[in-house]
């Protein structure tokens, strides 16, 4: 399980988008595992059977979810609430996006902060500032192409640097160690032992 916990975590939670419902899912197929194993005749590789056994399980949850349909108008009387009282204003305001937003510029801010003197202050005036090359040249006294040039390389740096921090953050992305992986690890064991072997 600990060899394959991280795998079938991730390839569950890109289905169902929700880490809770994920590790009852990952935990669940655990147990169809566990149940199917004499079954398993070694065609492909075990990772890649466990992977099929977690992506059905996760696809079958979605359909159950989706078959717990409430209508609207009869979920709104029971809360006794105005359909627009429940409305957010604007979402791009919501707390977690607000955070997002801000953890984004922190990065692109000592992203340009990492710049060549010249090509920062050339990136500053025209991407943040949004002057033109005209106005940037004769602000700082060099020719238009001069300024194309610096920006044109500014754009070209931070890209590869954003793409750098993007590809080690991408390993990172849900990530899995400790804690969750013990729980899950328990939680299957617990429910074998309690002879819990059929789904």
């Amino acid at each position: 399980m600990r060899r394959h916990n991280r795998l079938l975590f991730r390839t569950a939670r890109s289905i169902l988008k929700n880490d809770a419902e994920t590790e009852d899912a990952l935990q669940e197929a655990y147990l169809r595992a566990w149940c199917a194993l004499a079954g398993f005749r070694a065609d492909a590789k075990l990772s890649t059977w466990l992977v099929r056994i977690v992506i059905n399980e996760s696809l079958g949850r979605l359909r159950r979810r989706g078959a717990q349909v409430i209508p609207l108008d009869a979920a709104l009387d029971v809360a006794g609430h105005e359909p627009e009282a429940l409305m957010e204003d604007d979402p791009d305001q919501r707390p977690d996006r607000v955070a997002m937003r801000a953890e984004v510029r922190r990065l692109m801010e000592a992203r340009i902060d990492t710049l060549p003197d010249a090509f920062r202050t050339v990136f500053m005036l025209r991407a943040v500032e949004e002057l033109s090359v005209e106005e940037v040249a004769v602000a700082l006294e060099i020719p238009e192409a001069t300024v194309r040039t610096r920006f044109f390389r500014a754009r070209g740096l931070l890209r590869e640097g954003l793409s750098r921090d993007v590809d080690l953050a991408i390993g990172d992305a849900f990530s899995f160690a400790g804690a969750r992986c013990d729980r899950i690890v328990a939680s299957v064991l617990a429910k074998l032992a309690d002879g819990r072997e059929s789904p």
